[in-house]
């Protein structure tokens, strides 16, 4: 970075396996809160004794509570909430009360903020449409790290990722239903029957046992492997012959962007939000429709025919760490010169 900023990252709770790959510079502030609602009267406490100049804050109910704390706090912290996800998607797979409360609390606590930021332009367009607020900048992920590449080097513990081995298919994320494995899974089994191929799914979630079911009766154990969380998937990424992609929605799937980063082939479901952006309609990788198993099947089988092309620099460099961190200086002291991606839009 040109110039030093000190950097809190306040967490409700100081917990997660993330939590050792925070540098030793940014100082971690436990809330020591049960779960982020709680975390008002600690937040609004921490504002108002350190008085930070700006404050960032992401997911639905960390950006109302960060909105409702600096009003608390009574001091001129500049605000910026970002969205992360496609909100009308979140809304509509919560329960009843929670996904009415999405939308309204956007509407009501939103407009507190000095800036607010959507991942792609996917969501912001849905979050206009969804709570009829236009004044939303558009600030991609910082994805590409400093040490990205090196990591990616780094050596792999899996017996499947050594040469000699049939090319393996690569999944990363968590076991949820928005991530759709289970299609990935019903398309590897046609992927199967045409060629010798494996499935590797990095993460951890609630669908693991379902998940597990389904290969099982598949009869597919041989060939699938999941290994759980690991620190370092990038590694794997650099050494997997194809990245999919099977989620129902998204926000901005920064898995895609590290497999394009890597020269790895992608093949992503056309899902809202992200994938249209990240592989510019198609022309870095191939989209199918969402939750259409045999077109996915068939997208794979295509695409692991085909040369592995070499990686362009156009795939990646607006979501390397320094263009986004210079996006957001500008955001926290009030300089960014883009006008709103959107219109006004009724509700």
């Amino acid at each position: 970075m040109a110039q030093q900023v000190n950097v809190d990252l306040v967490l409700a709770q100081a917990t997660g396996p993330y939590l050792s790959a925070v540098p030793p510079e940014v100082r971690v502030v436990d809330l020591g809160a049960k779960r982020v609602l709680g975390s008002l009267p600690a937040l609004a406490r921490y504002l108002k004794r350190e008085r930070p100049a700006g404050l960032i804050s992401a997911l639905d109910h960390a950006n109302v509570i960060a909105l409702w704390a600096n009003r608390l706090a009574g001091h001129p912290t500049r605000v910026v909430v970002a969205i992360h996800n496609t909100p009308s998607q979140d809304s509509s797979n919560a329960n009843s009360l929670r996904g009415r409360l999405i939308p309204l609390s956007m509407r009501l606590f939103y407009p507190w903020a000095d800036s607010i930021v959507a991942v792609s332009k996917g969501v912001a367009e849905d979050f206009t449409k969804l709570t009829g607020i236009g004044q939303v900048e558009v600030v991609y992920n910082p994805v590409i790290l400093p040490d990205f590449f090196t990591r990616a080097e780094e050596p792999v513990d899996h017996p499947w990722l050594t040469p000699g081995e049939p090319p393996v298919l690569l999944g990363v994320g968590r076991l949820t239903r928005q991530k759709n494995f289970a299609n990935l899974l019903r398309a590897f089994a046609e992927v199967r029957k045409h060629r010798a191929v494996r499935l590797l799914i990095l993460g951890e979630g609630e669908e693991r046992l379902a998940l597990q079911a389904q290969i099982k009766e598949l009869g597919l154990e041989a060939d699938i492997s999941l290994p759980g969380f690991v620190q370092n998937p990038y590694a794997y990424m650099k050494r997997a012959a194809l990245f999919v992609l099977s989620s129902d929605w998204e926000g901005l799937p920064t898995v895609l962007i590290e497999a394009l980063a890597l020269a790895t082939p992608v093949v992503a479901t056309d899902c809202k939000s992200g994938p249209q952006e990240i592989l510019a309609g198609g022309r870095w990788g191939r989209l199918v429709p969402v939750g259409d198993s045999a077109a996915l099947a068939k997208a794979i089988l295509t695409t692991l025919a085909e040369p592995r092309k070499a990686v362009s620099l156009e795939t990646y460099a607006g979501y390397t760490q320094q263009t986004v961190v210079d996006e957001y200086l500008h955001l926290l002291r009030g300089t960014r010169v883009s006008p709103p991606v959107l219109e006004e839009h009724p509700v």
